[in-house]
């Protein structure tokens, strides 16, 4: 399940996954951004604890990705918080 977290003036949407247990056992969470494009869209996914870019597609720069990680790693506690009580709610 994807969690919706925010969404920027460019397009771009941010959305989390539940927690799932990786490979060597570790709690992880995919942190996704994505912008719509004019041939589809730009996707980049983040997995949580080690900020490991697992998908990297369109046009998004070394320098925004380098962005994202900073989003991520300074709200990887409320990925956390918010995955484990199923997505952020909205009034």
């Amino acid at each position: 399940m994807m969690y919706p977290y925010v969404k920027y003036s460019d397009g771009t949407e941010v959305v989390f996954s539940d927690i799932y247990i990786g490979a060597d056992g570790e709690e992880c969470i995919d942190v996704h951004f994505e912008r719509p494009t004019e041939e589809g869209f730009d996707s980049v996914r983040i997995k949580l604890p080690n900020y490991e870019v697992t998908i990297w597609e369109g046009s998004y720069t070394e320098k925004e990705i380098e962005e994202f990680k900073k989003i991520v790693e300074n709200s990887a506690d409320l990925f956390y918080k918010y995955s484990k009580k199923g997505g952020i709610k909205f009034a």
